[in-house]
């Protein structure tokens, strides 16, 4: 064994290199487990804010994740103010520090106080979550299952403190190495370590972790992208893409785009459903791998559209798809169900990742997508005889509504291309035409129902049920190209921005709509996170919100089709008919709606 003590001298040996070193790094790791007092007391703040209303109900792992996230954004805002107000206030008076004894209590005071507000802040968190549930139709948590909360934050509000403090203490080891090596001034060595860190972070993020990232979500959803779901088969009518007729072949279409081709009403359907003779509906589409590129793929599109004689039907609707190439079933069974079957519906594939991360990953992409198809296929629309051409009209859902928009400068060009109707739901809240008209909507109309030009040739609806939207088509009178926006109050995709930071939008200056919370508040940082929180619980999440709120707008585009684009002598019993149809099929849960 070795000596603790040095056999000549006497004196204490100094420990070997090897203990020195598992001392300093014991001493490290603790150092990222101690709290800055001040910061603790901003940390619970911040939390307890965390925990006030938002759009959508949370349950407790998501309350938990975006509590911790918060947390660790106070307890950095709490280190720095303390930091600042002991230099610029304290560090000269006679009384700082306080006494060990006093500067105990007062830890402790806060602590204790910052986690019995916590904890007694759960309380009414989970009564929040149970009213907003309420106005929805579901059932919201229990107090006792949401008092987890607490313990996800924690774990995650620790991961990212310590995070931050191995970032500062790597930008302290930098600046020492400096300072020994080239006797930098104090100052001009941290400056450096910071830059220094701070582009070694940009890169990891936006190079490694970001493109891993995106790899990684190819590699899950490519392989199904090359799947069909049970159920669905290759069409054998040639009005339909995949077809044994088809210039796009069934195994380049995509999970989605197979989906699409291959469920759908058929002619013998829409007979039985309106009692008279009806047409087999067209659908056209071009996945991925139909064409190696956008102009490929378009090219095909119209294509199709010649072999199906697609311009001698009555209607023509473009659907500009989601990320993974998905067209809401509803949305298409309902224009062709109003027309009989007198239809074409055309779309296009420009991802086949979920539309979360096309939006983050694919947003221009799915917008140069979107200009692509519009373009190409109204040029050649406009090249039909005008007496026998169809109606055109457009379609977009979430993400598609986005791609759908990217095509028009501003609103008169929707009029100048000869679009009749278009119906554009849940709009996020990127989309420049919708934006553009929201911010110049008319003076003392709401942001979350804004009017715009008297409602000539856009409207906006809340989407809270077909009267609604029936009044909002109403009055005033509506005449030429109709352009209608459907939106709920409580859909965090149309109303998340990076915005929500530090500056209130008006939308919640605003008395609530139908199904917003009155009890929500902005808080800076805090809403932002809150509403990224709902947005991502509720588009990753089929159970984060039900029919007619949140992100899920239900059978709400039937409505909002009869608003824009109902026939004519089309009658309020129409309407009902084809509902009470599309429920039921909904609820026989086929492979069309699943």
């Amino acid at each position: 064994m070795t000596s603790a003590v040095d056999d000549v001298t006497g004196e204490a040996a100094a420990p070997p290199a090897a203990q020195r070193r598992r001392e300093s790094f014991i001493e490290w790791a603790w150092s990222l487990v101690r709290l800055d007092f001040v910061g603790v007391g901003f940390g619970a703040f911040f939390f307890c804010l965390s925990l006030t209303p938002s759009l959508v109900p949370r349950d407790w792992v998501l309350a938990g994740v975006i509590g911790g996230i918060n947390a660790a954004i106070g307890y950095g805002i709490g280190v720095l103010a303390s930091k600042l107000v002991r230099r610029l206030f304290l560090d000269h008076r006679p009384w700082w520090p306080p006494s060990a004894r006093v500067l105990y209590w007062l830890k402790g005071v806060t602590v204790a106080l910052s986690i019995g507000a916590s904890l007694l802040m759960l309380v009414p968190a989970a009564a929040w979550q149970r009213q907003i549930a309420a106005v929805m139709g579901i059932e919201g948590p229990s107090t006792l299952i949401f008092l987890r909360t607490l313990v996800v934050a924690l774990v995650v509000g620790g991961l990212l403190v310590s995070v931050s403090r191995v970032i500062k203490d790597a930008i302290k080891f930098l600046a020492r190495v400096m300072i020994r090596r080239w006797q930098l001034n104090d100052e001009v060595a941290m400056f450096i370590g910071t830059a220094i860190v701070v582009v070694l972070i940009i890169t990891l993020v936006n190079g490694v972790l970001y493109r891993g990232f995106i790899a990684g979500a190819s590699a899950i959803f490519q392989p199904q992208n090359d799947t069909t779901r049970p159920g669905v088969e290759r069409p054998v009518q040639p009005e339909r893409s995949g077809s044994a007729a088809s210039f796009a072949a069934w195994d380049t279409l995509g999970f989605q785009g197979r989906n699409f081709v291959g469920t759908g009403p058929h002619a013998a359907d829409l007979t039985e459903l309106n009692g008279r003779p009806a047409k087999e509906p067209i659908r056209i589409y071009a996945g991925l791998e139909t064409a190696d590129t956008n102009e490929g793929r378009v090219a095909t599109l119209l294509s199709e559209l010649q072999r199906t004689k697609a311009f001698e039907r009555k209607v023509l609707v473009i659907i500009p798809t989601t990320g993974t190439g998905w067209v809401d079933p509803v949305a298409a069974r309902a224009i062709e169900s109003m027309y009989n079957g007198d239809t074409a519906l055309v779309a296009m594939q420009y991802s086949y990742l979920p539309s979360w991360i096309s939006f983050l990953a694919d947003r221009d992409k799915s917008v140069e997508a979107g200009r692509a198809m519009i373009n190409g296929i109204q040029r050649r629309w406009l090249q039909w005889p005008e007496a026998s051409r169809p109606k055109l009209m457009l379609y977009g859902e979430s993400l598609g509504s986005l791609a759908g928009q990217g095509a028009f400068g501003y609103l008169p060009d929707v009029v100048d291309k000869g679009f009749s109707s278009v119906l554009w739901v849940g709009p996020p809240n990127a989309s420049t035409l919708w934006k553009a008209l929201t911010v110049r909507r008319d003076p003392g109309t709401p942001e979350y129902q804004p009017r715009y030009d008297g409602g000539r040739t856009v409207r906006f609806a809340q989407a809270a049920g077909p009267a609604q939207i029936a009044g909002v088509a109403a009055s005033p009178e509506w005449k030429g190209t109709r352009v209608l926006y459907l939106q709920h109050p409580s859909d965090p995709v149309v109303w998340w921005s990076p915005n929500l930071l530090f500056r209130k939008p008006d939308w919640l200056k605003e008395p609530p709509g139908f199904d917003r919370s009155p009890a929500m508040r902005w808080y800076p940082i805090v809403t932002f996170w809150q509403v990224s929180a709902d947005m991502a619980g509720n588009v990753t999440s089929s159970q984060a919100a039900p029919n007619g709120h949140g992100h899920n707008y239900g059978n709400s585009p039937l409505d909002g089709w009869v608003a824009v684009a109902a026939p004519a002598g089309w009658t309020p019993e129409d309407t009902e008919r084809i509902r009470r149809s599309l429920e039921k099929l909904i609820a026989a849960g086929g492979p069309e709606f699943q």
